[in-house]
């Protein structure tokens, strides 16, 4: 028996939209990580790119266990000497870019090499309720009723 390893012919992406109002960040950006990768998939091929495309609304209403809201930092580096920026998970939460919190929660969850940065161009992740990728008629994934601990009420 030979061990099956999937081509470009035989990849099927689809696409999926995820509500992410009161998900827990960690669970979702786990299950959008899975997704993305394509380890749902029963032919899953570690070196190819065979993961749906995620659409995640509502990303600004996601929800944050403890007290990460207010204690969990952000660093980041400007490149100058001593030029080590932090903002909270909260800031960035409130500000003008709130999916960026569920971006970089999904980004540390990949592996840091040249596939990752490919599966993470099928992410897309909108602040609010609407996205303009209708046309391509995605499936509704309903992360809250996979497990009781995926929803969190504030």
């Amino acid at each position: 028996m030979k061990t099956y390893t999937a081509t470009p012919a035989d990849i099927e992406k689809k696409w999926i939209v995820i509500d992410a109002e009161g998900v827990v960040l960690g669970r979702l950006a786990a299950i959008v990580a899975g997704r993305l990768r394509g380890k749902h998939k029963p032919g899953y091929t570690p070196h190819m790119d065979m993961g749906d495309n995620v659409i995640v609304i509502n990303a600004d209403k996601v929800q944050l266990t403890g007290n990460k809201r207010a204690e969990k930092t952000y660093w980041r580096h400007t490149g100058y000497p001593g030029g080590i920026k932090s903002r909270k998970a909260g800031e960035i939460l409130e500000g003008g870019h709130p999916e960026r919190v569920l971006m970089m929660a999904v980004k540390r969850m990949l592996p840091g090499n040249r596939l990752s940065r490919r599966q993470m161009t099928n992410l897309r992740v909108y602040a609010g309720a609407e996205h303009p990728h209708g046309a391509q008629s995605p499936e509704i994934l309903d992360v809250k009723s996979m497990n009781s601990k995926n929803a969190r009420t504030a």
